[in-house]
């Protein structure tokens, strides 16, 4: 974790998606990578997080910046996913 310079906690992260999904009538497998960040409660919550944690996320998708198109998906919501 770490904190922006008007004190507000942040944490960059890497989420990794797999599933499984139907598409024309077949099975399609769905393996995609995209980057993370999360604010205040948030990154609280997922700096706590173990590596490989299921977990829901809801938010928004965004530039990286003014000069990257790149997507980052900022985190509004966290849900654990508990395992069976």
């Amino acid at each position: 974790m770490r904190y922006t310079p008007a004190g507000v906690p942040a944490v960059e992260f890497s989420l990794r998606h797999e599933s499984e999904r139907d598409e024309a009538g077949a099975k399609r497998r769905i393996n995609a990578e995209i980057a993370g960040i999360a604010f205040e409660a948030q990154a609280r919550l997922l700096a706590k997080a173990s590596l490989n944690t299921e977990i829901e996320l809801h938010g928004f998708l965004a530039a990286k910046s003014r000069r990257s198109k790149k997507l980052v998906l900022h985190v509004t919501n966290v849900e654990f996913i508990e395992g069976d």
